[in-house]
């Protein structure tokens, strides 16, 4: 990893990690996510219990793209995670689906939308349920081809979005070092792995 991009990003994460947070109630009608109770029955007549996540009245899928652009580069994203150690989450661009939007169009709007670049084409990279437990979230992952920036991001109201470019190589670089943590990273830039060769584009 150059030491001039490692501090960079030291220095995005410091620019958003937050310094407190306390809890406070909230009326149920105006909670984003909310649970509910099924009884389920299996052919042997056993019935068990579970409870479903729902997210803003979805079941809260999201599309996540991995852009890369004509030089190599991938765009990752630098924004408050409060709930994690670090309290700061190294990703890639994403968000929720909306109804009767395609996963491809999701993807491509959320990177427009917190970071400016959009894609010539996307590949798709498949997908994986985000908790199978208590959820049917689905997160689809693509791989944004020719990333360029053509205006400013364009945030949603407590949303804070840092753009992060580097190589795919550092990026990966940036699993080990323990910066990308996240599940849709991760997995995106894995799969990626094989398309980004056959692109043979990669910065060197």
């Amino acid at each position: 990893m150059r030491r001039e991009k490692l501090e960079e990003l030291k220095n995005l994460i410091e620019e958003v990690k937050f310094v407190s947070m306390k809890k406070v109630e909230v009326r149920e009608d105006k909670k984003f996510i909310k649970s509910i109770f099924y009884d389920v029955t299996l052919k042997d007549g056993m019935v068990i219990r579970r409870e479903k996540l729902v997210k803003g009245g979805s079941d809260g899928s999201a599309a996540v793209i991995l852009p890369l652009t004509n030089d190599g580069n991938v765009i990752l994203t630098v924004e408050p995670r409060v709930f994690t150690k670090r309290g700061v989450g190294v990703g890639l661009p994403s968000g929720y689906i909306n109804p009767k939007e395609s996963p491809s169009h999701a993807a491509l709007r959320e990177l427009k939308e917190e970071t400016g670049y959009t894609c010539k084409n996307v590949i798709d990279l498949g997908g994986f349920y985000q908790d199978m437990g208590v959820s049917s979230a689905y997160n689809r992952l693509f791989l944004g081809i020719d990333a360029k920036r053509v205006s400013e991001p364009n945030f949603d109201r407590d949303e804070i979005v840092l753009s992060f470019v580097c190589t795919y190589e550092e990026a990966l670089e940036l699993i080990n070092l323990g910066y990308i943590e996240g599940c849709n990273a991760l997995i995106a830039l894995e799969r990626a792995r094989d398309d980004i060769k056959r692109l043979n584009v990669l910065k060197r």
